[in-house]
C-alpha cells in the first residue's frame, strides 16, 4: 500500500462502473482512472450539460474510453429510481458502484422528497441507489464492490437518531459531519448484511483528505468560503490525488468489507487504512439508521434477503 498510485490499479477490462458526481473533482478523477484501466464507466450526474461535457473531456484524455453520461439527481428519489431502471434495461450486471457525489455545509434546504438536503443527498439518495442497483451487483459477483465516499469530517458529529433531519437545530457543518457518519454506518451495516447473505460483494469506504475541488463552493458563507479558496490554492492536494483512496477501495487486492481508506497524513498522501470515529462501528446505531433509511426511501434490500 505505501506509495500506491493510479498506476497500480489492476486491469479493469470487462468491468462496468457507475460513479456518482463524476462530472468534476474526485468523481471525475475516479471515473477517468477506471476508464484508463479499461472499465466501462457511467457518469451519473445531476447536470446534463456538465455530464455530457465531462464525457467528452474524458474521451479526449483517454482515447478509446468507454464512457457515457446518465442523469441522476440524488436529491430526488424519483430520479434515483429512473436511473436504476434505465441501467437495468441497458445492462445485465454492475461490477462497481462508487457513491461519490455530495454536498457540503449548505444553508438549510430540502430535497424534492422533503429531506434535509445534506442528509438527503449524501446518505439517503445513495442508500436508495445502492438498494435499487443491488440486483445488478449481485449478478456481477464475485468481484463486485460498493465504495461509499465519506469524509474525515465525519468526526464532527454522530448520528442523532431522534433528529435525522436536523429539525430541532440546524448547524450546517454538524449536519455535514452527520451525513458523512451516515455513509460509514451504512457501509458497516451493508457489509454485515452482505456477509450474512453469503455474498462476495465487498462494501468499503474512503475519504479524500483535503482536495482542491468545487465541493466547498457552497460551504458556510462568504468569510469561510474565502478561507477555503485560499486553502485550496495553498495546501490542498489535487483532485487526482484525493481520488486515490477511493480508487484503492474500488480496485486494490485485499480490500476487506467495511475497510475505510484515506490519505496517509489524514489530509494528503498515499492511501492507507484510515482512523474513524468509534461511533461509526456501532452495530445498533447502524441497524437503526438502516431501518430508518428503508422507511424514508421506501427502498428495501429484498434482493439481498433472497440471495
Amino acid at each position: 500500500m505505501p506509495g500506491w498510485t493510479a498506476r497500480n490499479i489492476p486491469d479493469q477490462s470487462g468491468r462496468t462502473a457507475v460513479v456518482t458526481g463524476a462530472n468534476s473533482g474526485i468523481g471525475y478523477a475516479t471515473a477517468r482512472e477506471l476508464a484508463r484501466r479499461g472499465a466501462e464507466v457511467v457518469l451519473a450526474c445531476r447536470s446534463a450539460a456538465r455530464g455530457h461535457a465531462a464525457a467528452i473531456r474524458l474521451r479526449s484524455e483517454v482515447p478509446g474510453a468507454e464512457v457515457e453520461f446518465a442523469p441522476l439527481d440524488l436529491a430526488d428519489l424519483g430520479s434515483v429510481r429512473e436511473f436504476a431502471d434505465g441501467y437495468a434495461r441497458r445492462r445485465p450486471a454492475l461490477d462497481l458502484l462508487v457513491n461519490n457525489a455530495g454536498v457540503m455545509a449548505l444553508p438549510h434546504g430540502r430535497t424534492a422528497d422533503g429531506f434535509e438536503t445534506q442528509f438527503g443527498v449524501n446518505h439517503l439518495g445513495h442508500f436508495a441507489l445502492t438498494g435499487l442497483l443491488l440486483p445488478r451487483l449481485l449478478d456481477a459477483a464475485p468481484g463486485a464492490r460498493i465504495v461509499n465516499v465519506s469524509s474525515g469530517l465525519h468526526a464532527l458529529g454522530d448520528i442523532d437518531h431522534d433528529d435525522l433531519g436536523s429539525e430541532r437545530r440546524y448547524r450546517r457543518w454538524i449536519a455535514y459531519g452527520r451525513s458523512k457518519t451516515a455513509n460509514l454506518l451504512f457501509t458497516h451495516e451493508l457489509a454485515r448484511r452482505l456477509a450474512a447473505a453469503g455474498s462476495t460483494i465487498v462494501a468499503a469506504s474512503a475519504h479524500p483528505g483535503y482536495a482542491a475541488t468545487n465541493l466547498h463552493a457552497g460551504a458556510a458563507g462568504r468569510p469561510v468560503a474565502r478561507l477555503l479558496e485560499l486553502a485550496n490554492a495553498v495546501i490542498a492536494q489535487p483532485a487526482a490525488a484525493g481520488a486515490l483512496p477511493t480508487l484503492y477501495a474500488a480496485t486494490a487486492p485485499g480490500v476487506r468489507p467495511d475497510d475505510f481508506f484515506g490519505p496517509r497524513l489524514g489530509w494528503r498522501g498515499a492511501p492507507v487504512r484510515s482512523r474513524r470515529a468509534k461511533w461509526t462501528l456501532d452495530d445498533d446505531s447502524a441497524r437503526r439508521l438502516w431501518t430508518a433509511s428503508e422507511k424514508l426511501t421506501s427502498v428495501a434490500y429484498e434482493s439481498l434477503a433472497h440471495h
